[in-house]
């Protein structure tokens, strides 16, 4: 081992300030790496949760055909982020774009959410709970765009 006894030059704090900069590097690449699989891991999570929400869905809507007293079972939501869409728009003054509700949601904002989102608002216009006034606007079934 080699002991140097006098002040660092240049050279040498330059190599370790590139040492450093080079694992900084590398651990930011492994982390990005993992962000993305645990992305991924949690859009297949929300898919398989909206499936079957989506299942629960179906089968509500073929019990309410053989027994019309139960409808109103199939308008609520069935999941808490529907739930959470609706409360959204509770709290609202106004109409709102899917892009907005996925920020009051902390959904993320990049077009695969608010597509996501978009397909959620569509799914509580068929069950009456939403109407869209005008393209891209969505507001609560029960009241009036401004």
């Amino acid at each position: 081992m080699v002991v140097n006894s006098g002040p660092l030059t240049v050279q040498e704090l330059l190599d370790k300030l590139a040492a450093r900069h080079a694992a900084a590097e590398t651990e930011i690449a492994d982390l990005r790496e993992r962000l993305a699989k645990l992305t991924d891991a949690l859009d297949a999570a929300e898919r398989e949760r909206d499936r079957w929400a989506e299942a629960r869905t179906s089968v509500l809507a073929l019990v309410a055909e053989e027994h019309p007293e139960q409808a109103a079972a199939t308008a609520r939501p069935v999941t808490p982020s529907y739930q959470q869409i609706l409360a959204v728009f509770a709290a609202a003054t106004g109409p709102l774009r899917a892009k907005e509700v996925c920020q009051a949601t902390n959904s993320g904002t990049e077009a695969r959410h608010v597509e996501g989102m978009r397909s959620k608002l569509k799914k509580l216009i068929a069950r009456g709970l939403l109407v869209e006034p005008s393209p891209g606007l969505f507001t609560p079934a029960n009241e009036k765009a401004t």
